[in-house]
């Protein structure tokens, strides 16, 4: 094993206990993680992206395996540990990776499943910021375009919290492929947004009736997919919604999981209903290493737009997580992760 010089403690944001934004916690003394394994990395993280997922977590929604659980599930940083059979990674590389817990200065993670990209060492801090925020979000639209529902030309496509951190990549990516997207938000402004990036149609979800407008845009023919990472305030509208033959994919609760329903609820339409999740699609080395560069060549040719809203400290985590549950946020949201 080789190592630069590692703090015993480090600051963290976690959680102790399930529920509301108010149990997360900034600890400044948490023990640092150090190589236990041949195979161990240790990565210093720079920026972390903000992701909704971790409220699934705090609330209870998706299991974690113990506490204190620290949040977090990207970053960009450099490695400065590696244990003694890692021969992908050297001390001082920078890289973006996907990993559990990088709310934190300091992440360990094993280099047998180590999902990262290396970025070059002339790295500045813009390209940090990015690369650290871009992958899970950018991932997930991109795998579901293609595999959650493979979008064609002249598909109709909803897409729900279409100003959100996901929603606006699979607006760009399905309008780049020919579809008539019909995006959903809840304010003027961010509808705005979603047209900028390419949306065809507008539905404001606090003042219109989504499943009238969709049945207006489509002459009553209803989509070929809805895009629904509300949950259960949006299931009968997206349901309603669809065409004969139409796709539901269903990968958030921002209001909730989904009521239990019989499953022969689908069967008048011939719905398909899809509840992805995106390490479902990158599980193998070839299948990350495609999704991973076609992101980076979309990224960098400007074909697909991606900005980092806004920063917050590690320490601000909190006002980030009720900002982002709020819906008082566009875009995507990132930690700045302290030296």
């Amino acid at each position: 094993m080789s190592a630069q010089t590692i703090p015993k403690t480090q600051k963290v944001s976690l959680f102790n206990e399930q529920g509301d934004t108010s149990k997360i916690q900034y600890v400044e003394d948490f023990s640092t993680p150090q190589i236990s394994s041949p195979t161990d990395v240790i990565v210093k993280n720079y920026y972390a992206g903000v992701n909704f997922i971790e409220a699934y977590f705090r609330k209870g929604i998706y299991p974690v395996s113990s506490t204190p659980y620290v949040f977090g599930r990207e970053a960009s940083g450099a490695v400065v540990a590696v244990g003694s059979d890692v021969k992908e990674l050297s001390i001082g590389d920078k890289i973006a990776y996907l990993s559990p817990n990088t709310f934190a200065q300091y992440t360990k993670v094993s280099a047998s499943n180590l999902k990262f990209v290396k970025l070059p060492s002339s790295s500045n801090d813009e390209d940090l910021k990015i690369y650290g925020s871009l992958f899970l979000q950018g991932l997930t639209a991109l795998t579901f375009v293609n595999e959650a529902y493979n979008v064609k030309s002249d598909d109709f496509v909803l897409v729900w919290a279409a100003a959100g951190g996901v929603g606006r990549l699979i607006v760009q990516l399905a309008a780049q492929r020919g579809a008539h997207v019909i995006a959903v938000a809840s304010t003027d402004e961010k509808l705005q947004i979603a047209k900028s990036l390419g949306a065809e149609y507008l539905v404001n979800s606090s003042s219109d009736d989504v499943a009238k407008r969709v049945e207006e845009i489509t002459k009553g023919k209803g989509v070929a997919v809805s895009f629904d990472s509300v949950g259960k305030d949006t299931f009968e509208t997206s349901l309603s919604a669809l065409a004969r033959k139409g796709h539901f994919v269903s990968y958030g609760n921002s209001s909730g999981t989904v009521t239990p329903f019989p499953l022969s609820r689908l069967s008048p339409k011939n719905i398909q209903l899809a509840r992805p999740q995106l390490f479902g699609y990158i599980t193998e080395k070839q299948e990350w290493d495609h999704y991973a560069e076609e992101l980076k060549k979309l990224y960098q040719s400007g074909e697909l737009k991606f900005e980092v809203s806004k920063v917050y400290e590690l320490k601000d985590y909190q006002q980030a997580a009720e900002d982002l549950e709020g819906r008082k946020t566009t875009g995507k949201l990132t930690l700045k992760i302290p030296e």
